[in-house]
């Protein structure tokens, strides 16, 4: 199935997907913040530039939205009909960036959590109960979903 729209208006629609500064992620932002917690954002030193670096705690936070990350979710799950081979390779490629960023911290000996866009309100809420929990002094898991 071709593309309905003319390359020059996919390119412009293209061009407004943010990668930085998503909802999702100004989201669990706001949320770390209210609860006193500070961070960097995008850190360059770190493989795979985390969105959120709580360096106090050894911490990254990723947040994935379900679509651009391959996610096993309804709103993930779904490719579009047109030209769905290259969908599907682009959302392989972003997969298997995330896995190597996510072992190469986690080998640094940085906590690696995952957020997904579907479940912000409880993976936020997790998030923020696990690093009260380091804060603390007992550890929650090295590598985690929150689960």
């Amino acid at each position: 199935m071709a593309d309905t729209v003319d390359p020059a208006a996919r390119s412009r629609i293209m061009a407004r997907v943010r990668s930085r500064d998503t909802g999702p992620e100004l989201l669990v932002r706001r949320a770390l913040h209210a609860a006193g917690y500070r961070y960097r954002l995008h850190r360059r030193d770190l493989p795979g530039h985390p969105d959120i670096v709580l360096s106090r705690y050894r911490a990254v936070v990723q947040v994935h939205g379900c679509f651009w990350h391959g996610h096993d979710c309804r709103r993930g799950d779904r490719l579009p009909a047109t030209n769905a081979e290259y969908w599907r390779a682009k959302i392989q490629r972003t997969r298997d960036r995330d896995r190597a960023a996510a072992e190469a911290l986690t080998k640094d000996g940085w906590w690696v959590v995952e957020i997904w866009e579907c479940d912000l309100a409880t993976g936020t809420e997790r998030l923020l109960e696990a690093l009260e929990s380091r804060r603390s002094g007992s550890s929650p898991t090295a590598r985690g979903r929150l689960s």
